[in-house]
């Protein structure tokens, strides 16, 4: 495999159709169950690649540098290998941006939730103190020093302005299920979900219902991917092909 995709579950990804409609090259999806990941970094049989669910803070160990935005969120979701070096970078961190900046959501003096706290979750709250978000609330099932519970957020919280789920649950093929129930929420004015397959999440069905902003992923893995390109093969490429390849992919998957 010289460029493609890492994750434990692929079978939801439109990296493949994303990345070969930004760049000539084939671009392939690698399943790799926990006990390959070890002699897939090792082997470096690749030019470079993106890595997804669950993995994007286990390739840390394996790189040889870091950019530092990957640094500092602690999660990485692009590798290139440059003679045998493996550098790690992470677009999501540019996709949440294009995402919120591209659909003029306000961030600045907000109080934010942000459901899960995995290596994307990570670059969510990189973005969201950026763009200066007065409070910022990691939800997870377990709490911890980082973490308030579910009931901890319905019971105390429920005067977010913003949350964003960057867990998988609504994911396909569970697309019946939500990760929380915005009822509550009465001061909420935009719901980001990052999951882009469904198109429309159970989530955002319900935030369209109580005429609330609602988007999903689609837009930010088309960016992120964009970045990965741009690290992959060391070029730069124009912004207006990330609106033409989302137009094509959202009249084929309606």
């Amino acid at each position: 495999m010289d460029y493609g995709l890492i994750g434990e579950k692929l079978g939801h990804s439109y990296s493949k159709i994303i990345h070969e409609k930004l760049a000539d090259y084939q671009y392939d999806l690698r399943p790799l169950a926990p006990d390959e990941l070890d002699s897939f970094m090792l082997a470096k049989d690749f030019k470079a690649i993106n890595v997804t669910i669950p993995y994007k803070q286990e390739v840390i160990p394996y790189l040889d540098e870091l950019h530092p935005h990957a640094k500092e969120i602690g999660a990485v979701n692009t590798i290139v290998n440059r003679d045998g070096k493996l550098y790690g970078f992470n677009t999501d961190y540019y996709g949440f941006l294009y995402m919120i900046e591209h659909n003029n959501i306000e961030i600045k003096d907000k109080k934010c939730l942000v459901l899960g706290n995995g290596g994307a979750a990570k670059a969510v709250i990189a973005v969201l103190k950026q763009l200066q978000a007065k409070n910022i609330l990691l939800v997870s099932r377990r709490k911890s020093e980082e973490t308030i519970t579910y009931d901890e957020c319905m019971q105390k919280h429920s005067d977010a302005q913003i949350i964003v789920n960057t867990t998988p649950v609504g994911m396909y093929p569970d697309i019946d299920n939500s990760p929380i129930n915005l009822n509550n929420f009465h001061s909420c004015e935009a719901v980001l979900d990052i999951i882009y397959n469904p198109i429309k999440t159970k989530l955002t069905l319900q935030a369209e219902e109580k005429n609330i902003k609602a988007l999903t992923g689609l837009e930010m893995l088309i960016a992120q991917a964009k970045k990965a390109v741009e690290y992959f093969l060391d070029i730069k490429l124009d912004d207006a092909v990330m609106e033409k390849i989302y137009e094509d992919l959202i009249k084929t998957l309606q």
